[in-house]
């Protein structure tokens, strides 16, 4: 007893000690506290428990799936107390003393807090069925208490079963040791409503220990507990109520069961404490009031069970005696196992050994008999035996043969011939540790359990061995089976496979979209968005928008090429034609709501075909059709209209084909079709048509994929701007498996980012110089892993942190590269199942984060940290800087603008267009056309200068170039032709021309030289209708060249040239239209009849004349003469690796080069090549211009009257009420707008 002299201390101080509690009858134990002996050096530090109603058969108590071991004393006189999670319930305790004082022995004084227990306990022998009937004759419940407790060593029986005439059932039984619960609520005649509901629970179930369920059910939700852990479940069908009929019978099957209900076994073993919604059964049961008349002798008391277990660890043998110099040997046992390799028994013969062992899950035998030159025989029989389950071996070795038996089925018993007759050695040995006695097995040690050991035929008494009188063993738990079943409750998530050998399990996680050691971290991105800022293209991808969450993944459509990347959720969700009124239902997944809730914005196309079937009648009328979207609400607006609004798009835009109607099928013609856009109500889960009764009545109605834009919870970011700030979210659910993620950014080098300030657990991730920590406790243990990164953290860019913890592992990652792993201590992960506080930041006095963070995941849910960042002082919502991150993504010059929830790229000073600056802008010249870009005197050498900071390229303040940049691509098949021509208001110019052959001609006049600088490009032809680019970069005499992906040629002007461009005045594509003095070979020669061909990608410094005459938006001085139909031309050139120059064929230096395109000796295949080519194009050009005029005319009247409805200016501006109400709902004219822009290019 705490607190007075003296103490409990063993004569001997070992592994084999133990204090026996007997409490005079079964109590319910809830707590233990413990003390060092007395005044001394004697206590305990480590020490586990054990019970037991009979002193036999004795259990660990357990916690976290292990056997647990409590944390004692440190000195002799301090007081330590443990509340039990569970409590026990049981007559006799052992104190098991696993580690103690280094000073001085064990040690201990303790006490145990609990309470008194009583129940009526009734015994069954498999006969006796208690039969409950009720008051009335049919009973009609709604709800359901059903509880129990029960102990038995038979895998198989019926606790309890009830039913009724109408098929209703409830019903709970062992089967393999496991317990089933199956209910059915009501099943129709036809089939269509399925009832039938089975839930399986626990294992190992018949370890002759007490088990407690509860059966709790409220119509169709059930909650299942079976020793404290609950599963939760809704069953099948759609009725609520369960209707049974005249009984419920405990311990097997009424007599009035169904003959389909027969076949199963009754229960074996004792139950206590029966209730059944508020009725004490048990009670009933000794006062006579419940029939018991199957009994043959009904006892309120527990049988003993005749078995008596051993536990044996991987350290573990027992030696039996046996007879010595027998020709029969005899041994028969039954064991429990994980593992599916072990020794079971060895025995030496007086010339030889025999083993019995596991061998991948068989019973396998080896005989090994040295009188004849080592014979060796070898049997084996089963298979799958290490599941766990109790299994029988009979080895019997006569005369001149042997037989193995296992699971006592004597049909498939193996029998061999032995050539000679054994003599027994007299000694066996169980469980396989034994290497120092003997070395000539090659079996691992077996881990498990025993029991009904004979040798020799008889039963060997295991308490005799534990007094000492027959045998030895070492390391060996007697009267104690400690298997524990480490897939139960299984710790694989998402339906990944459980597998276990004694001291531990793993997962299979195959199939399932998920990784880790507990299939916890799905293998997807959250989003397209995700996707896109990997760089990854447009294309096919698995999606998990919950992360570790319970929405499995699933297939989209990634659209990277706008702004925002577009999501697509299949390809035709539907699409049928109707003749009689009918409800279409598409199946809404729970995937689709977790997308269209975190989107920007969402569209689904629909149509309505009709001859002679209307739509929506009149906006004040009933509709004919309707549909249905997420939230199971009925819509009777169409595509292109608005909630509230009960017309289609034609009614809204004032063009349907009758004024009089509101939508074009109500005056049964043609069809109305358009976009639903309001996010809210999207996906359409189901559509109502109801005008086909009519003769001839015929709808077709098509729903289009789900579109949705953008990712909300990507971009959800919070900035700290005091290290004394942090984000307080008040309620944490930790689990045995957590995952957290963000992204963050910051100039600092050190800071918390988050922790939990729980009572009973600590979790802290914190940023330390180069070094991300993650911290966490597990039980009494703290666990700490580190991650440092190469390269500085608060170099102001985006990093990734993924840290997650499980009963297995811990694990932490960053940036998706560098990680480490630890495994978890196997103790205290029950204790993480919690709520309490979260604090992003740091709120216990330590520094704080500052910088930038975002996409915050906790178990696959977003934190929010806008909305929060808005009511705390410190934190502002949203973050900038995403462009020293992403700005790379800006391609061609193009310049990052950071926004509010991401970035954007400004292409307007380069010759590209698009997201990434990436798009081609070129056009399709037809003879005599050109573009004329004018530098004016004031705006002239202001655009020139603004290339200093984007192309690299020097310019002076004044007007005078000294260098600059020219770069553009082009496909011709016709020549001659000017290119490019820069003039200036001197006699300055730089022309690019293709000459007669197709050779590309570059001349520059800068004043100087009697004759203009020319660069003949001799040896290629360019005029072959290919694609090519062109890059002339000039810096005062040095000019360089290169064309297309060939190396860069270096060309120098002379010396008694000017390096001046004086006073640029314009750019001439396609031809020259152009007063004052001209250069007389540039008109003569090139000028006419002009370019015909592509032009793409034009920019000269940084002016981009082309894209300024095709976007008529740009206020610039350009105008066009002729026809130019914008065209990308299939601009990229052919991406060859640049070649050496003396490897080059067409390289004018190279050896034995002929050009096979000279104009003066071109070949007839040539011009019929040419031809074909020039024909090819003229006929692609009338497609493209038929194409053209086919998509203006329809842009043209689609937006005829579409006007008001993309104003966003309020009511007072709508020109009627139906544009006022899509107007005045913010998130309808958000989705509009943003649809409009996206979609109706």
């Amino acid at each position: 007893k705490l607190a007075c002299a003296g103490g409990w201390s063993p004569l001997d101080t070992d592994r084999y000690q133990w204090l026996q509690v007997d409490l005079g009858s079964r109590k319910q134990v809830v707590s233990i506290v413990t003390q060092g002996r007395y005044s001394s050096s004697d206590w305990t530090s480590k020490y586990r428990l054990l019970y037991s109603d009979t002193q036999k058969n004795w259990r660990p108590y357990l916690q976290d799936g292990n056997i647990w071991t409590f944390e004692g004393n440190v000195n002799s006189e301090g007081v330590v107390r443990h509340e039990l999670q569970h409590a026990i319930l049981a007559r006799y305790i052992r104190f098991i003393p696993l580690d103690w004082s280094r000073e001085g022995r064990i040690g201990v004084r303790l006490e145990l807090y609990g309470c008194s227990y009583w129940a009526d306990v009734i015994s069954f022998d498999g006969q006796g069925v208690i039969s409950y009937r009720f008051r009335s004759k049919k009973m009609k419940i709604v709800k359901d208490v059903i509880s129990l407790k029960f102990r038995t060593t038979a895998r198989d029986g019926v606790l309890l079963h009830g039913e009724g005439q109408q098929g209703d059932y409830i019903s709970l039984e062992l089967r393999r040791a496991r317990l089933q619960l199956s209910i059915n609520l009501g099943s129709n005649q036809y089939g269509s409503i399925q009832g039938h509901t089975s839930v399986i629970s626990g294992s190992l179930l018949d370890d002759d220990h007490w088990h407690s369920v509860v059966i709790e059910r409220y119509r169709r939700n059930v909650n299942f507990t079976l020793d404290h852990h609950t599963q939760q479940f809704r069953t099948n069908g759609e009725f609520d109520h369960l209707d049974l009929d005249y009984e419920i019978s405990f311990g097997g099957l009424p007599v009035s069961a169904k003959p389909s209900s027969g076949g199963r076994e009754n229960f074996v073993g004792c139950m206590e404490g029966i209730t059944y919604n508020g009725d004490n059964i048990t009670n009933l049961v000794r006062r006579k009031k419940v029939d018991t008349s199957s009994f043959r002798n009904l006892t309120f008391s527990c049988t003993e069970s005749n078995s008596s277990p051993v536990f044996f660890n991987s350290t573990s043998f027992l030696r039996l005696p046996g007879q010595s110099d027998s020709d029969t040997l005899s041994v028969s046992l039954s064991f429990r196992t994980w593992n599916p390799n072990g020794l079971l028994m060895f025995t030496a013969l007086a010339d030889g050994w025999v083993e019995v062992g596991l061998t991948e899950g068989k019973v396998t035998v080896y005989m090994n008999v040295t009188q004849r030159k080592n014979t060796r025989i070898d049997i084996s029989s089963g298979s799958g035996l290490n599941d766990g389950q109790w299994h029988s071996v009979h080895l019997n070795a006569l005369e001149n043969y042997a037989m193995l038996t296992v699971d006592g089925d004597e049909a498939s018993t193996v029998r061999t011939a032995i050539p000679i007759q054994i003599q027994t050695g007299g000694t066996y040995y169980f469980g396989g540790y034994f290497m120092h006695t003997n070395t000539r097995s090659s079996q691992r040690s077996f881990q498990g359990c025993m029991q009904m050991i004979h040798i020799d035929d008889h039963l060997v008494d295991l308490r005799a061995v534990e007094q000492g009188h027959i045998g030895t063993f070492e390391n060996v738990s007697l009267d104690m089976c400690a298997i524990i079943d480490r897939c139960v409750p299984n710790h694989c998530e998402h339906t990944g496979r459980c597998s276990q050998t004694w001291d531990t399990f793993s997962c299979n996680c195959s199939g399932t979209g998920y990784t880790g050691a507990t299939c916890h971290t799905s293998m997807y991105q959250q989003s397209c968005e995700e996707y896109k800022h990997q760089g990854k293209n447009s294309g096919s991808y698995w999606i998990d928008p919950d992360g570790s969450g319970s929405i499995a993944p699933f297939r989209v459509n990634c659209d990277m090429t706008g702004e925002m990347p577009l999501l697509e959720w299949g390809m035709l969700l539907w699409q049928e034609t109707f003749h009689v009124s009918v409800s279409f239902v598409s199946s809404l997944c729970v995937q689709v709501l977790s997308v269209t809730g975190s989107a920007e914005s969402c569209e689904q196309y629909v149509a309505y075909a009709c001859r002679m079937s209307r739509l929506l009648n009149t906006p004040d009328g009933v509709p004919f059709t309707w549909w249905v979207g997420r939230a199971n609400e009925r819509h009777s607006y169409w595509g292109g209209s608005g909630p509230g609004i009960q017309k289609c798009s034609c009614g809204i835009e004032h063009n349907c084909t009758d004024p009089k109607h509101y939508c074009n099928c109500d005056a049964d013609l043609k069809e109305d079709a358009g976009l639903l856009v309001y996010k809210d109500h999207l996906p359409v889960r189901q559509v109502v048509v109801g005008d086909t009764s009519r003769a001839g009545s015929e709808a077709k109605v098509t729903i289009g994929p789900l579109k949705c834009l953008g990712d909300r919870n990507y971009w959800n970011a919070a900035s700290f701007t005091s290290p004394a700030s942090y984000l307080h979210f008040p309620s944490f659910r930790g689990e045995t498996s957590t995952d957290i993620s963000f992204y963050f950014k910051t100039s600092s080098t050190h800071g918390v980012f988050l922790e939990n300030l729980g009572t009973t657990d600590f979790l802290h991730i914190e940023l330390r110089g180069s070094v991300i920590l993650f911290s966490f406790d597990v039980g009494s243990e703290r666990v700490e892993l580190s991650v440092r990164s190469p390269v500085p953290l608060n170099n102001d860019q985006w990093h990734r942190v993924e840290a997650e913890k499980n009963i297995k592992e811990a694990v932490l990652q960053l940036n998706g590269q560098y990680r480490e792993f630890r495994p978890s201590p196997p103790q205290g992960h029950t204790r993480l199942e919690f709520y309490s506080e979260l604090y992003v930041g740091a709120s216990s006095g330590q520094r704080g984060f500052l910088g930038c963070m975002r996409a915050l995941k906790i178990n696959g849910a977003t934190f929010d940290l806008e909305e929060r960042a808005k009511v705390t002082p410190g934190v502002n919502p949203g973050c900038q800087g995403h462009c020293s991150s992403y700005g790379m993504h800006c391609r061609n010059g193009g310049k990052c603008v950071e926004q509010y929830n991401g970035y954007s790229c400004d292409c307007s000073l380069t010759a590209y267009d698009g997201p990434y600056c990436t798009d081609d802008v070129g056009g399709y010249f037809e003879t005599g056309t050109l573009v004329r870009y004018d530098f004016l005197p004031e705006v002239g050498p202001f655009a020139l200068r603004e290339v200093n900071s984007l192309s690299g390229v020097s310019v002076p303040s004044e007007a005078n170039l000294t260098q600059e940049e020219l770069v553009f691509s082009f496909s011709t098949s016709s020549t001659p032709s000017i290119l490019v021509y820069i003039s200036s208001r001197t006699q300055d110019y730089l022309a690019v021309v293709l000459r007669h052959n197709g050779t590309l001609q570059v001349r520059y006049s800068l004043g100087g030289l009697i004759e203009p600088y020319t660069i003949d490009v001799d040896h290629r032809n360019m005029a072959n209708g290919q694609p090519h680019s062109v890059n002339i970069t000039r810096n005062l005499r040095e000019i360089r060249l290169q064309l297309d992906h060939y190396p860069v040629s270096t060309y120098t002007l002379p010396e008694t040239s000017d390096t001046q461009f004086n006073l640029v005045k314009s750019i001439f594509l396609g031809k020259v239209f152009e007063t004052g003095q001209i250069d007389p070979i540039i008109i003569e020669r090139y000028n006419t009849p002009g370019f015909v061909g592509c032009l793409s990608r034009v920019q000269f410094n940084s002016v981009a004349p082309l894209k300024a005459a095709l976007r008529s938006g740009l206020s610039t001085p350009v105008s066009t003469h002729g026809i130019l139909v914008p065209s990308n031309c299939g601009a990229s050139p052919l991406t060859i690796s640049p070649m050496a120059s003396a490897s080059d064929p067409w390289h004018i230096e190279a050896a034995g080069a002929v050009f096979p395109f000279n104009e003066d000796k071109a070949s007839d295949g040539g011009v019929d090549r040419n031809s074909a080519i020039i024909g090819g194009i003229i006929s692609m050009v009338i497609f493209t211009v038929l194409c053209i005029m086919v998509f203006v005319i329809r842009h043209m009247f689609r937006h005829k009257g579409s006007y008001h409805t993309n104003e966003a200016k309020g009511a007072e501006s709508a020109d009627c009420a139906d544009a006022a109400i899509i107007v005045n709902d913010p998130a309808f004219t958000e989705t509009i707008d943003e649809s409009k822009k996206e979609w109706f290019i």
